[in-house]
C-alpha cells in the first residue's frame, strides 16, 4: 500500500485505522526519515475508532521513536480528521461500503487515497482515488483484498 501511495518526504498523511501503530510507523519512516532535515519532515495523523487500539498504537509509536512524526487520535476515522486537512495522501486500513465523501473532501488536489471498498464477506477491491488539480476524481481498481470492515458514520452498519 505504501508503494501505491507514492509517498514522498514532506507529505502530510491521514491513516484511518491505526491498529497497533505499525503501519503509521512505516509511513513516517518514508515521509520523515531521521536522516533528512527536520524542516522537510512530513507527518502522519492516524485515527482509530477503538479506544484500546488507539492506546496501544500510541504506546507502540512512542516506544519505536516515532512520536514526533505520528499523531494518534481516538475517533471516527470514516469522518477523517478535518482539523489538519488537506492531506497529500490518505490510506484507509478497513473496508468501506463505498468511498466516504468526507475523506475525498480532505484530500488535497493532486493527492492519492487508497481504500478497500466492498461488502462484509472479507473480499473487497483496493481502490486508488486520485484527486486531480481541477478537483476531478479518478478511480482505479488495484485488485482484490480482504480487510476488516470500516465502522463509524460512513462505514458498515451492523
Amino acid at each position: 500500500m505504501n508503494e501505491a501511495l507514492q509517498l514522498e518526504i514532506g507529505h502530510k498523511v491521514l491513516e484511518v485505522g491505526a491498529g497497533s501503530g505499525w503501519h503509521a510507523a512505516t509511513i513516517a519512516e518514508i515521509i520523515a526519515p531521521r536522516d533528512s532535515p527536520r524542516s522537510n519532515w512530513g507527518h502522519v495523523y492516524t485515527v482509530e475508532i477503538v479506544q484500546d487500539l488507539a492506546d496501544l498504537a500510541r504506546k507502540t509509536i512512542m516506544k519505536a521513536g516515532y512520536g514526533d512524526r505520528v499523531t494518534i487520535m481516538h475517533g471516527d476515522g470514516s469522518m477523517g480528521f478535518p482539523e489538519e486537512a488537506p492531506y497529500d495522501r490518505i490510506v484507509v486500513t478497513a473496508a468501506a461500503p463505498d468511498v466516504p465523501k468526507p475523506l475525498v473532501e480532505q484530500l488535497r488536489p493532486g493527492g492519492i487515497m487508497l481504500i478497500p471498498v466492498g461488502n462484509l464477506s472479507l473480499f473487497q477491491s483496493l481502490m486508488k482515488i486520485t484527486k486531480e488539480s481541477n478537483g476531478k476524481i479518478r478511480e482505479e481498481n488495484l485488485g482484490g483484498v480482504a480487510f476488516v470492515p470500516l465502522t463509524g458514520r460512513h462505514g458498515h452498519a451492523f
